[in-house]
């Protein structure tokens, strides 16, 4: 009988922990973080246009682009090609890529990123991108590159991960340019 009342008491503590109070410190935390809690949206003139967490598809010579995506972009069913090395299609598409990028691109801007839904580009596929925007843009090269280094974000926490661009949020600075 002592078993139990004890097994009782558990279920109750972890009913109240689990059920009650981790939801509202969750529900809590998201009104602190509102911006993040509702999937860091961006909005230009009271309209949506994307989120700094998931790649949009840009393929214009007047945007930089983001790195390729096995899921076409698709945030319902993310994730990478099962293609190997000895795909037809998937050789078809990296030599695509090559085509698009140049023979001294960056692998990342050759090959899918692992969830497809990738929003960064490392400065140096970004840096390799700078002479097409500001020729299509018809703006100098050296106010492209300066505003690639203005959207340069550093590790996190300074130590986790490398230098990495959000290609919306360049795209759009890009944009406002006038």
């Amino acid at each position: 009988m002592k078993t139990i009342i004890q097994s009782i008491r558990a279920l109750l503590v972890f009913t109240v922990l689990t059920g009650a109070l981790y939801p509202l410190v969750i529900t809590l935390a998201a009104y602190a973080f509102p911006a993040k809690a509702n999937g860091s949206l961006i909005t230009v003139d009271g309209k949506t246009v994307g989120s700094t967490l998931f790649a949009q598809k840009t393929e214009g010579p007047r945007y930089f682009w983001p790195r390729p995506s096995g899921a076409e972009f698709a945030t319902v069913a993310s994730g990478a090609s099962n293609k190997g090395p000895t795909s037809a299609d998937l050789v078809k598409a990296i030599a695509e890529r090559r085509a698009k990028f140049g023979a001294d691109a960056p692998a990342e801007m050759i090959a899918a990123s692992g969830s497809g839904l990738d929003p960064h580009i490392s400065p140096e596929a970004a840096q390799q991108q700078v002479a097409r925007v500001a020729s299509e843009r018809k703006i100098p090269a050296e106010k492209v590159t300066a505003l690639v280094a203005q959207h340069t974000e550093a590790p996190q926490f300074g130590i986790f991960g490398e230098p990495r661009v959000n290609v919306l949020t360049l795209n759009l600075a890009l944009d406002a340019i006038r």
